[in-house]
């Protein structure tokens, strides 16, 4: 492989949590030096969600430490020279990701998501249910 990320035939995307994100968004430094644009679709849910998923299963009702204060992201994403878009309702993300995949310059979408969608297959409140002994 070449290491041409800037080639039109190249892709680099990211799925990514709040929590996770903000772990490792440093590496949108590494990305502008080698010139990877990425699309980040960044799923905020103000929440270290794995953690809390396995709090829940195993410590119902005694979540400690899960819930986190975002920075504007959009700041963050303009600081790199990336554009950036929030997504508030299920209807806005299509103009977003168009705008996204047109882009020379990759994207940051934030999706703002409610606690409740913890995963993608299961609801904060299912997994609750699932605890290991009966409350």
């Amino acid at each position: 492989w070449s290491g041409d990320w800037s080639s039109d035939v190249c892709s680099s995307d990211l799925f990514a949590g709040d929590g996770d994100f903000q772990m490792n968004m440093a590496e949108l430094g590494t990305a502008l030096q080698y010139k990877a644009f990425p699309i980040i679709l960044l799923l905020n849910n103000s929440s270290y969600g794995t953690i809390r998923m396995h709090q829940e299963k195993s410590y119902p009702d005694r979540v400690y430490g899960t819930d986190i204060e975002n920075p504007d992201y959009n700041i963050i994403a303009k600081a790199y020279g990336i554009p950036s878009y929030k997504v508030s309702k299920t209807e806005e993300f299509q103009q977003y990701f168009d705008k996204a995949i047109k882009s020379k310059k990759g994207a940051l979408i934030e999706i703002i998501l409610d606690i409740q969608s913890i995963s993608p297959y299961k609801t904060l409140n299912e997994i609750k249910k699932e605890t290991w002994y009966s409350v």
